[in-house]
C-alpha cells in the first residue's frame, strides 16, 4: 500500500482550474456532485444540503464520532458535518485550490472539531469511526479499487459504517440488456470527457463496488440510485454557466467555456437515457 502514489496531477488539473470559474455555476456550498431534490422543488443550494443529509445520516453519526471524508472537495460534507452532527472530521483533497478553501472556511467558522489534509486515502493510516466518499471514487481508477476497500476496512472498527457515493458506468452488454443504444456520438463523448474533463478518470459498475467492497470484509446495506437527480443538477450548472458565459471567458477561454457546457449538456443527457447512473452505496463492517 505504501508504493500507491495519488493521482495528484490528473486532479488538479480539473478542480484546480479556477474557484472563482466554478462559482459561476456551482451553489454558495461549491458542492460539485448530484444533488438531491427530495421534494422535487427544491432550489439547488437545499438540494446541495439534503444530498449531504441523506450520506450522513446513513452513518449513525454520533457526538465524537471520527468521520473521515475522502474526496472532500470544497468543504461542504466536512462543514455539515462538524457544525450539524457533533462530530469529528477529516478531509482529504489532493486539490491545493480546495484545501485553502477549506481551510479558509475552517478557520472562518472557528471550528476545532475539522481538519482538512492535501493528502490521498493511500497516504492516510489513522483509525477512524466512519468513512464518507461522495464523487470521488471516479478518480481512483480501477485498478486500485481493492486497495481502496481494503484500506478503509482496515481503519474502520469492527461495526463501522461506509457511505459511498459514486457515478456509475455499465458494460456494453448491460446496456444492450437494457435496451439503451450506443451510439458513434457516445463513444466520442466518453473520450471526450476522459481527455478534456477528467483525465485518468474512470466509472465503476455497481457489480463491482458491491463485489470488491465484499471482498474485503463490508457488507453491502443499501444500495440507492439518484439517476434522474443527477440529470436534474446537470441542467442547473449548465443553466447558471450559461448565465455567466461572458464572465466564464473572461477567466478562462471560449474554449473552457465550449468545452464546460459540452460536458455538463451531455452528460445531463446521458444520465436521462440511462447510460449514467449515481449510487449511494451503504457498506458496513
Amino acid at each position: 500500500m505504501a508504493a500507491l502514489k495519488p493521482f495528484y496531477e490528473d486532479v488538479q488539473s480539473h478542480y484546480d482550474l479556477s474557484d472563482e470559474f466554478y462559482r459561476l455555476f456551482l451553489d454558495p456550498s461549491m458542492t460539485y456532485s448530484c444533488a438531491y431534490f427530495e421534494p422535487p422543488d427544491l432550489p439547488l443550494e437545499q438540494a446541495q444540503l439534503a444530498k449531504i443529509d441523506l450520506a450522513l445520516g446513513k452513518l449513525d453519526l454520533r457526538p465524537g464520532t471520527l468521520l473521515l471524508d475522502i474526496g472532500c472537495g470544497w468543504g461542504a460534507t466536512l462543514l455539515r458535518a462538524a457544525e450539524c452532527y457533533g462530530v469529528r472530521v477529516i478531509g482529504l483533497t489532493l486539490s491545493r485550490n480546495q484545501r485553502d478553501h477549506v481551510a479558509g472556511q475552517i478557520e472562518r467558522r472557528g471550528l476545532e472539531n475539522a481538519e482538512v489534509r492535501l493528502q490521498g486515502w493511500e497516504e492516510f493510516d489513522d483509525d477512524v469511526d466512519a468513512i464518507v466518499s461522495i464523487g470521488a471514487f471516479e478518480h481512483f481508477r480501477h485498478e486500485r479499487y481493492a486497495d481502496f476497500f481494503e484500506k478503509c476496512r482496515r481503519i474502520l472498527p469492527e461495526e463501522g459504517r461506509m457511505l459511498l457515493h459514486t457515478i456509475i458506468g455499465h458494460s456494453l452488454n448491460d446496456m444492450r440488456r437494457m435496451n439503451i443504444p450506443v451510439t458513434r456520438e457516445d463513444a466520442l463523448f466518453h473520450i471526450f470527457v476522459k481527455r478534456e474533463i477528467f483525465p485518468g478518470g474512470q466509472l465503476p459498475q455497481a457489480a463491482e463496488v458491491t463485489r470488491l467492497a465484499g471482498r474485503a470484509g463490508f457488507g453491502t446495506e443499501r444500495i440507492q440510485p439518484l439517476q434522474s437527480h443527477y440529470a436534474r443538477t446537470l441542467d442547473l450548472w449548465a443553466e447558471a454557466l450559461m448565465a455567466h458565459r461572458d464572465e466564464a471567458v473572461r477567466m478562462t477561454s471560449e474554449q473552457v467555456y465550449d468545452r464546460y457546457m459540452r460536458y455538463l449538456t451531455g452528460c445531463a443527457a446521458r444520465f436521462r437515457s440511462g447510460h449514467l447512473d449515481v449510487m449511494q452505496f451503504t457498506l458496513t463492517t
